[in-house]
């Protein structure tokens, strides 16, 4: 394992701000107003489905140039995990509330995030320029759940902004640089880099590439980078732009290709001098994870079990997934994860689907390769792409309620108590009796009780009161009826009336 045997140079670094905030509240559009560029139309739905990481430059009070790198996180209830994993790699976190909707579920949730994770941290009144826009009823309905701002008995910092017309974005911007300022945010710039890999995902061409976040020291270009057990050299390296890049330090985002394999969303990065302290260190990492255990178990007891393979663009995906899958499956029903992974989708999980029954693969902003497709045509295995994560959650549901397992459920509506048997033909027969509960009627079907134990079932045919042809009696009456059935009806015996309703 490296070890670090200079003294630290420890000089400041920029701010990594984490945006936070309900779905459609207005993350990305405060993100795109900053960038200067369009990242909401990208997004399917409109909503962002993944972390993503960019750095910008803003004009401090004394036209100093100071950098600023923003995570954007999905405000979806899905994406909870990706949410507090950008509060884990963040320093300062913005909560994004709509001056029009207000406080929200998600809002409180990653308010909850924020304060778990003890982040300072800024509150953005957007919306400002729509018609029903209220924000003094915001403020208000912010203090009621324990958030007080400046002026409402707190001192948590707010700005009022439109992202879309990028009113009051430089006063947020402004607002960090002073957060920051207060904080001192500060690293070695001269040790080898340490940082958090906020995302991961197969490329067709380039094969597996992740996005980090440096937390402290420097990399260069020659390096080696590991990220849990997966490794790769530095040799590509790119900034949030696209653009390769030869060396970047603290709070920089940066993109790394060539893993050997999938590093895990939210583990740290080390990096090394040479491939042989990488190894080494990997090594050691593979003795812990056995000590300790790592490979979790889970165990199905739902009566049926659906077999589930998950495909997704980019790692951090298959949590959320996971966790609404969770949410899906029941008593009686689970869908069972036998593999996922990130790519598109091949033969290799079609082989795997078709060695079971009734298994499923679904792919989330992932196609179907041509081999996988030819193969499916003889196999007919059920497989589903989606590019919105509640549309391929709705599907799910409906599967689930389509292969459910089904139960007969009895429900009593009368019984009668036999008194008298009178004539009998082939399987009809004519009994006389009182209806002690409910009600009897023509065309029912019935139990035929006798000592506590059940001896037959038959069918009502014909209800009489007083020789009078009638369809139904109430409790309480008696009755004469004739009953198919092929048992003898005895004396003493109880006839239970029921309904079956399929559940």
């Amino acid at each position: 394992m490296s070890t670090k045997n200079v003294q630290p140079n420890t000089a400041s670094r920029p701010p990594v701000v984490v945006i936070m905030g309900h779905v459609d509240h207005g993350k990305s559009t405060l993100l795109d107003y900053i960038r200067k560029s369009n990242i909401v139309s990208g997004e399917a739905g409109g909503i962002t489905q993944r972390i993503s990481a960019y750095e910008v430059t803003h004009k401090d009070e004394h036209g100093a140039n100071r950098l600023i790198t923003f995570l954007d996180t999905p405000g979806h209830e899905a994406f909870s995990k990706m949410r507090a994993r950008g509060a884990t790699t963040a320093d300062i976190a913005i909560l994004v509330v709509s001056a029009e909707d207000s406080v929200k579920t998600q809002t409180l949730e990653a308010y909850q995030t924020i304060i778990d994770s003890k982040l300072p941290y800024i509150v953005a009144i957007n919306k400002i320029d729509r018609p029903n826009a209220n924000v003094e009823k915001v403020k208000m309905d912010l203090v009621e759940k324990g958030i007080y701002l400046e002026g409402f008995g707190g001192d948590i910092p707010f700005v009022p902004i439109s992202a879309k017309e990028g009113t009051g974005v430089n006063d947020l911007l402004d607002m960090i640089i002073l957060v920051a300022d207060l904080n001192s945010f500060t690293g070695a710039t001269n040790e080898t880099a340490r940082g958090v890999i906020i995302e991961a995902h197969r490329d067709p061409k380039r094969g597996v590439s992740a996005t980090g976040i440096i937390k402290n020291g420097t990399v260069e270009a020659g390096m080696f980078i590991v990220a849990g057990t997966a490794i790769t050299n530095t040799r590509i390296m790119e900034n949030f732009l696209g653009k390769p890049i030869k060396t970047a330090t603290m709070s920089s985002p940066i993109s790394l290709v060539g893993f050997d394999v999938i590093p895990d969303i939210g583990s740290t990065f080390e990096t090394f001098h040479t491939k042989k302290e990488a190894e080494q260190y990997i090594k050691e990492m593979h003795e812990l994870l056995e000590k300790a255990g790592s490979k979790e178990g889970v165990t199905v007891t739902a009566k049926k079990v659906i077999p589930l393979i998950i495909k997704t663009d980019v790692a951090g995906t298959i949590e959320a997934l996971e966790k609404e899958i969770a949410k899906i499956n029941t008593d009686d029903l689970a869908f069972r994860i036998i593999s996922k992974g990130v790519g598109a989708i091949n033969e290799s999980d079609l082989k795997l689907a078709n060695s079971g029954t009734e298994s499923l693969i679904v792919g989330f902003n992932v196609k179907i390769d041509n081999g996988a497709r030819d193969l499916n045509e003889s196999l007919k295995i059920t497989v589903q792409t989606f590019d919105i994560i509640y549309k391929l959650t709705d599907w799910l549901k409906e599967v689930a309620e389509e292969r459910r397992p089904r139960s007969e459920v009895m429900e009593t509506i009368g019984t009668l108590k036999v008194l008298r048997t009178f004539s009998a033909t082939k399987d009809k027969q004519v009994i006389g009796g009182k209806v002690t509960l409910g009600h009897v009627s023509e065309g029912g079907i019935v139990r035929v009780i006798r000592r506590d134990f059940e001896i037959g079932r038959g069918k009502i045919v014909g209800v009489q009161i007083n020789k009078t042809k009638v369809k139904q009696v109430e409790e309480g009456t008696d009755c004469g009826l004739l009953v198919e059935a092929k048992i003898d009806i005895a004396s003493g015996d109880v006839l239970e009336v029921f309904t079956t309703t399929i559940k």
